[in-house]
């Protein structure tokens, strides 16, 4: 029954942080066994048991308790080949979700070796625009995986295709995080190539986009500000946010300082 199948999933992950605990007692219980069922659910013919599936993987991958070789053994190969261009189509949007979520709790080279040259793929795929708005809404992610340079020598011409694409909510997705990925990127790269792209987005036929855009503007403007001066940094969230200096840190003066606060009271003078 899939209803058992789904129970089962949902239990994998306090069962493994048990015998994680318990690990001199079962030192090899997760590996041999939980490990393969999880693998082999993401496959099943159901979609509740593969989405309860995916978030098991996803917990286990957040808690750090899938093993490096486990990862690149059993788990990236099963996400390409249902990412793979002839998988099916239901199929290959779980994957591709799945892939672009789990990209941060990833080594850098597992992404960039394993995933990466898949997920360029699939931003291309003609087929499934469902696929294509996936790649675009995680773009930043991706890109804050990878690092600068892969991000300049593959991912940037992949977003200027998803910027252009005929499908408007795709380039909204791309305005929407422009902003991560210019903070991976180079200040030559921003200035020479994604500021003419923002211009373009700022300037398209569809509202949304624009609008988009515009939401955008500040935060992509950030980018361009030195880090050690401005104080402007990127969460781990993707959030741009503001540290204080020093001088604000050490100071126990009560007097109010030049900082800019950002608030939402409209009766101020």
């Amino acid at each position: 029954e899939p209803t058992v199948r789904t129970e089962l999933m949902e239990q994998i992950p306090p069962i493994a942080i048990f015998l994680q605990e318990s690990r001199p007692k079962f030192p090899t219980a997760f590996f041999e066994y939980l490990m393969p069922i999880v693998v082999r659910y993401l496959t099943d013919v159901n979609n509740q048991v593969r989405k309860a599936g995916q978030e098991a993987l996803l917990i286990l991958l957040e808690q750090d308790l899938v093993a490096q070789s486990d990862i690149e053994n059993k788990v990236c190969p099963i996400l390409l080949d249902l990412s793979a261009p002839d998988s099916d189509d239901e199929y290959k949007v779980e994957a591709v979700n799945i892939i672009c979520k789990m990209a941060s709790m990833l080594s850098r080279a597992t992404v960039e070796h394993m995933l990466l040259p898949r997920f360029c793929e699939l931003c291309s795929d003609g087929k499934l625009f469902q696929v294509r708005k996936i790649c675009a809404a995680n773009f930043g992610d991706i890109c804050n995986a990878v690092g600068q340079e892969a991000t300049e020598r593959l991912l940037i011409p992949k977003f200027f295709e998803l910027c252009s694409d005929s499908v408007w909510g795709m380039r909204k997705a791309c305005a929407e995080c422009f902003m991560a990925v210019s903070y991976t990127t180079s200040p030559e790269v921003r200035r020479s190539k994604l500021s003419p792209l923002f211009i373009s987005l700022i300037s398209d036929t569809c509202r949304w986009v624009r609008q988009a855009a515009f939401q955008s503007l500040g935060p992509f403007i950030s980018t361009f500000a030195n880090p050690s001066s401005a104080g402007l940094y990127i969460r781990e969230d993707g959030t741009l946010s503001i540290r204080p200096s020093a001088q604000d840190v050490n100071s126990n003066s009560c007097q109010p300082s030049n900082n800019i606060t950002l608030s939402s009271n409209t009766n101020a003078a």
